[in-house]
């Protein structure tokens, strides 16, 4: 998250192959300021930050941005994801390319991506014959 919001920041990984596979912009939370630039961190319910950690992909879902993935926190530093309703999904919003030098769109903490890399990602995680990890770090 120390990159810049309109920047590729969020990469899927192979481990076996050691290589990026696909990259895209996400947003960070707002904390519940009209706008916030760069990134805060916390897991207080109604905080509207994004909490730093890894997330268990889980169930997919219809929400109100369409398509949607509940996140579970395993870390004391996202423990409370669940409670905050926090997902990965989409947003009209979010760009497809990167905007660098300018910044995308907040989220209310969740893992918000563009249409289309949502798409993309949604491909390899509802063939994973195994649970996903999604790694939120600085």
């Amino acid at each position: 998250m120390k990159l810049p919001s309109g920047k590729n920041r969020f990469f899927t990984y192979n481990l076996i192959g050691d290589s990026v596979v696909n990259a895209g912009i996400v947003a960070h939370g707002s904390c519940n300021q009209n706008f916030l630039s760069d990134p805060k961190f916390s897991n207080q319910p109604g905080c509207g930050c994004t909490a730093l950690g890894k997330y268990e992909i889980g169930f997919k879902y219809k929400g109100m941005f369409g398509a949607a993935y509940k996140l579970y926190g395993l870390d004391s530093t996202n423990s409370n994801a669940f409670k905050r309703n926090i997902g990965l999904h989409s947003y009209y919003l979010v760009p497809d390319k990167e905007t660098y030098l300018l910044p995308v769109c907040n989220s209310l903490g969740c893992a918000m991506v563009s249409y289309n890399f949502l798409c993309m990602l949604s491909k390899s995680i509802d063939s994973a014959s195994k649970p996903i990890l999604l790694w939120i770090f600085e």
